[in-house]
């Protein structure tokens, strides 16, 4: 018989790089020495090197969404590390770079031994992913430009907004507690505590 191998994943630490005139969040989450960077927005050489000053090498890239300003590094690091590409089924057609690993409502991304449960959210884009981490047993979720302090994402019409505010409630406000960590595509961070008194002036004002 052979031992199982019952050792405990190195734990999970987060590093933030904002890039580009629009204040695009990139964040890298770190495991021993592997990284998965969330959002190859732009400034490659500046991503490659916040790696490399973290002792870490990428190897797995989530895009959270098809909009042009989060991903305008992806060719270039996927090209300099090798690493795999995640990003949503719905949006992943319209990315600039294959995606290795389609992924749907309800998915495990597994990353260095982690478990990251994967939520797809309509509406912004046909359907960005909401990412979730352990970090120092703090939820935290990794949401694009579906959620921000104060507010949805932009929606282009009545029914993209309707499916973005169910997606986000359902999915995310009645599944996960007030001390739960939103980090969004851009701009800082805040919680689900902060934000849930307004939800139904979200839904009055459509935004």
């Amino acid at each position: 018989m052979t031992e199982e191998n019952t050792q405990e994943p190195a734990p999970l630490t987060l590093s933030v790089i904002t890039v580009s005139g629009m204040d695009n969040n990139c964040y890298l989450l770190c495991a021993g020495d592997q990284a998965l960077l969330i959002d190859a927005a732009d400034d490659a050489p500046t991503l490659l090197s916040q790696a490399m000053s973290k002792g870490v090498r990428i190897t797995d890239v989530v895009t959270t969404h098809r909009h042009w300003d989060h991903v305008r590094a992806l060719e270039q690091v996927l090209d300099s590390t090798g690493a795999t590409h995640h990003a949503s089924y719905l949006d992943s057609p319209a990315l600039p770079a294959p995606v290795d690993n389609e992924l749907q409502d309800g998915d495990i991304l597994e990353f260095a031994g982690h478990k990251l449960p994967v939520r797809v959210l309509r509406g912004h884009t046909p359907g960005g992913l909401c990412i979730e981490a352990t970090i120092n047993r703090d939820k935290h979720l990794f949401v694009g430009d579906s959620l921000f302090p104060g507010g949805l994402g932009k929606t282009e019409s009545e029914g993209d907004f309707i499916r973005l505010y169910k997606d986000v409630t359902s999915k995310i406000f009645d599944c996960y507690p007030d001390e739960t960590i939103i980090h969004p595509g851009h701009g800082a961070d805040t919680t689900l505590g902060a934000e849930r008194p307004h939800l139904k002036q979200w839904w009055d004002r459509r935004w």
